[in-house]
This record gives C-alpha cells, sequence and structure tokens, in this order.
C-alpha cells in the first residue's frame, strides 16, 4: 500500500511537470510607452515603412483605449499600464503628493541612494507602488527565474514598469548627465551601464529633453539592457520596459506638434524600426510580445487653440489656491485652510483646522465654493462627499478610481473641457484632466500568438496587463481590474 501511495505521488508529480512544461510562452514581453502620446497621433503623422507602419501593418490596434481615472498624468499611468488597476489600489495617486504630510514624488525613497550620480543624486525605489505588476507576476510565475529591465529618462518611467523585482532599472540623472540606479537594486552600476555612460558622455552633456538625441539614446541603453542582460536567452520569459520620455518633455516645453516635438516623433518611428529589427534578429518575431501604448494623451496649447478659434482655457492651480485662502480666512479668521496642491487636487489644512475647532465639512464646502469660483473650473468637490454632488456619474467614477487615502488632496477640481493646466500665454501643451485629449491613448499588440486586426470597442488601460497576462498564462497582477482585449 505505502509502495503504490509513493509511486501515485511520484505520477502525479510527473503530470505535473509535463503540465507545466506544456504552457507556451514566449522568450521576451517589451512593453513600450511613449510619454504624452495621443492616440490620433497614429494617423496624423506620416510615417516611414519600418516604424509604426509595421505595428500598424503586423499589429493588433485598440482605437479606443481610455484612462477610466484622474488625474491622467506620468507616474500614475505607469503604474496602472502594468499593473492593471488605477490609483484606487495601486496607490502611485500622481508624479507627486503627499505620504504622512510629507510631499514625495512617485517614486522618492530616503531610505535608499543612488548608485551613479553625484552628491545631490537621490535614491528611488518602487516601494511607494503597493500591488504587483506584470513583471512581478512573470517573475512569480516562473519560480522567480523572469529576469526584467526597465529604461527611460524619466526615473518613475523606469522604476514603475519594471515592478519590485527587476535586474535592474535605468534613469537618466541631470545633476550628473548620466544613466543611473539605486541601492534598491544592486551596489554597483553595472559594468555595461558605466561603459554607456563613458561611451555617450557627450551626447548625455546636451539637451537629450527636447531633442531627437533623447529618443536615440532610450533606445540605444534598451538594446544594451538587451544585450548585456541576456534577455530573451533564458529558460523564462523575460520582460524589458522601454519609456520615450522626451515627447512629453518637449510637448510640455514648445507644445503639441511643434517643431521640436514633431523632429522628436519623425525620429521616434526610425528608432522603432531599428529596435523592431533587432528584435527580430535577436529574438524572432514570432518569440517576443510587444506593446506600445502611452500614459497619457495631451491637451494643445491655449495659443494654438486660440489661433483657430477653437475652445480653450487655463487654470493655475497655485493661483487658485492663494485666492481661495485669502476667501476662506474672511470666512473663518484662520490663514492658509488650504495647505498645498498637487495639480488638480488640493489638500486640507487639518492641523490648523482642528487647532481653531472647525467643521472639517464645512471648510471644504466653503474651500470648493471658492475654487469653483474661476470661468476656467466647472466643479471642485469634496471627495469624502462626492456621491452628493450634482456632476456626472462617469467623473465621480474616474475621482474615485484616481483617489488613494492618505495620499490623494481632499478636494479635486474639474476643469471646464478643454481647460489646461499652466497659463494662458504658455505655449506648451499639457495633460490631467478627463477629457479625451488627456485620456484617449494608443495601444497597439504585436508579435507572439498576436493576428493582425483592429477594434474600435471600448478598451482599458488597465486592460492591457490583463491582457498580457492572459496570453502568457499567468496570474494578473493582484490589484488588476481590467479585462483581457485578446482572446486567448
Amino acid at each position: 500500500m505505502e509502495k503504490m501511495k509513493r509511486l501515485f505521488l511520484v505520477v502525479m508529480a510527473l503530470v505535473a511537470l509535463c503540465a507545466a512544461a506544456q504552457v507556451e510562452r514566449p522568450k521576451l514581453v517589451v512593453g513600450i510607452v511613449i510619454d504624452q502620446m495621443r492616440w490620433d497621433y497614429l494617423y496624423t503623422y506620416t510615417w516611414g515603412d519600418r516604424g509604426f507602419n509595421t505595428l500598424l501593418t503586423d499589429g493588433y490596434r485598440c482605437n479606443n483605449t481610455i484612462i477610466d481615472y484622474v488625474p491622467t498624468v506620468t507616474a500614475a499611468g505607469h503604474a496602472s499600464i502594468f499593473s492593471g488597476t488605477t490609483p484606487a489600489f495601486h496607490g502611485i495617486a500622481g508624479n507627486s503628493y503627499s505620504i504622512n504630510g510629507k510631499t514625495v514624488s512617485s517614486v522618492q525613497d530616503d531610505t535608499e541612494k543612488a548608485v551613479g550620480g553625484n552628491e545631490k543624486t537621490r535614491g528611488k525605489s518602487p516601494r511607494n507602488l503597493i500591488t504587483t505588476n506584470i513583471a512581478d507576476q512573470l517573475y512569480l510565475a516562473t519560480d522567480y527565474k523572469s529576469r526584467t529591465v526597465g529604461v527611460a529618462l524619466k526615473d518613475r518611467a523606469a522604476i514603475l514598469p519594471s515592478g519590485h523585482n527587476p535586474v535592474g532599472a535605468y534613469w537618466f540623472d541631470s545633476y550628473s548627465k548620466s544613466f543611473v540606479t539605486s541601492t534598491y537594486y544592486c551596489d554597483k552600476l553595472p559594468k555595461w551601464v558605466a561603459d554607456f555612460n563613458k561611451k555617450n558622455r557627450d551626447v548625455l552633456a546636451g539637451d537629450i529633453n527636447n531633442t531627437p538625441a533623447g529618443t536615440i539614446i532610450t533606445f540605444a541603453l534598451a538594446e544594451q539592457a538587451l544585450i548585456n542582460e541576456h534577455l530573451g536567452q533564458g529558460e523564462a520569459t523575460d520582460m524589458l520596459t522601454i519609456s520615450v520620455s522626451n515627447t512629453d518633455m518637449a510637448a510640455h516645453n514648445t507644445g503639441s506638434h511643434s517643431p521640436k516635438v514633431d523632429s522628436i516623433y519623425w525620429q521616434l518611428d526610425k528608432e522603432l524600426a531599428r529596435f523592431i529589427g533587432i528584435l527580430d534578429e535577436r529574438i524572432g518575431r514570432d518569440n517576443y510580445l510587444l506593446f506600445l501604448t502611452a500614459d497619457h494623451g495631451g491637451t494643445h496649447g491655449c495659443p494654438r487653440m486660440e489661433s483657430i478659434n477653437m475652445p480653450n482655457g487655463a487654470w493655475e492651480s497655485g493661483e487658485a489656491r492663494n485666492v481661495a485662502n485669502e476667501e476662506l480666512k474672511k470666512q473663518f479668521g484662520v490663514d492658509l485652510l488650504l495647505k498645498k496642491d498637487h495639480g488638480f487636487t488640493f489638500y486640507l489644512n487639518h492641523e490648523a483646522i482642528d487647532s481653531a475647532g472647525l467643521n472639517t465639512h464645512e471648510v471644504a464646502q466653503a474651500a470648493c465654493q471658492a475654487l469653483a469660483k474661476p470661468n476656467e473650473v466647472e466643479w471642485a468637490v469634496e471627495v469624502a462627499d462626492l456621491d452628493n454632488y450634482p456632476i456626472p456619474s462617469i467623473l465621480k467614477e474616474r475621482i474615485k478610481l484616481g483617489y488613494y487615502p492618505g495620499r490623494s488632496g481632499d478636494i479635486y477640481v474639474i476643469q471646464r473641457t478643454g481647460v489646461q493646466l499652466g497659463k494662458t500665454e504658455w505655449a506648451g501643451s499639457n495633460h490631467g484632466t478627463w477629457s479625451q485629449s488627456d485620456s484617449h491613448i494608443p495601444l497597439i499588440f504585436m508579435g507572439w500568438h498576436v493576428t493582425p486586426g483592429e477594434t474600435s470597442r471600448l478598451t482599458h488601460m488597465t486592460d492591457i496587463a490583463a491582457t498580457v497576462c492572459a496570453m502568457l498564462h499567468i496570474q494578473a497582477p493582484n490589484g488588476c481590474i481590467g479585462t483581457p482585449i485578446l482572446e486567448y
């Protein structure tokens, strides 16, 4: 009987091993994010033969992919793409937010130190991301054999997509003009990264934020990561995350479709063509799964919209907070009842409210009334009382999905449609609102098991991670609320 029991266990173990071996996966997953790329850019630019046109021809296009939360900003977008959820669950409530009353950046971690850089360079980590993402789930599903690397000019764009256990994440440090990492990942910069910095010293010392050089250097680093970390060459599926940041930075500085922004997109098309060629040669089109998307879109600058008689406007949060505080002081006799703001979200000064014995809800209501007075503002709402405001349910849902307790502000401001955050005379484009300009993003899948085609049905940013994980037959990230788009 004992022998039969042991034999049964051996057989079951072999069956389990065979079942595991039958799971088909690609050698490599490549996630590419183009910062501030609107969906319509896919069809308004004239592309070459082998870059975006390869994706459009050989890929599966999702033409109606929407971000279903606010604020639509870089850190929240990168976290949401790869985790399949929203700030309400992953905790990345913006590019900056409050933790225990202290303003922090999305990836700030004062317990870590910079690796590379100089005395001004700070340590960073993914610890503020409280859910797993695609890379983490791959790591778990392959018994820790999967290897991930993240690269970008922006720290948050390299760190948040690559998860909690990557081989490395590398971003550009403006103080030292070099690519750096953090002690969260390693104690010494890998030789290949140090060599890359040395070889490209002159390029890195120039303006890579507002020129095509930033795109070229990002893909060059991604190529070196692919080669030196042997991604796609092991027994388990690896992942490479690439974020193109200068598309966003140049657009902020000079405006959408400015000559500088156009030159970056044309160079991006060339870099995509070159990189797809490298992937095809090194990994094989049938052995890698690639997706391209954006962290958010962008609203055209006021001068451009004004010049063609389109609705436009601008609103400055800092100025609005100062005006509101003056009105609140007149009403309650207490100074600075609005403590700070981060774009569209405002934080009440709870210490001052408690010290003066004021009612928090009454102060919040008064603050909302003060903030909603300019013509550029449609509504200002107290998040804790959101359900009692007569605003469209779709906006309530997006505010809720973008709100994380203890990090997000107490009051959220919804601007009039077409109004951007910033000065009226500022030519640069911006983002952060719920509107189609900011929330409609490109999404294309290409490569392993992807049949060319397209859909115009409603899909969501949160569906991206759900789709990739379903295709790989791995568990979706632990906070994922998305639904797979492709049927596998």
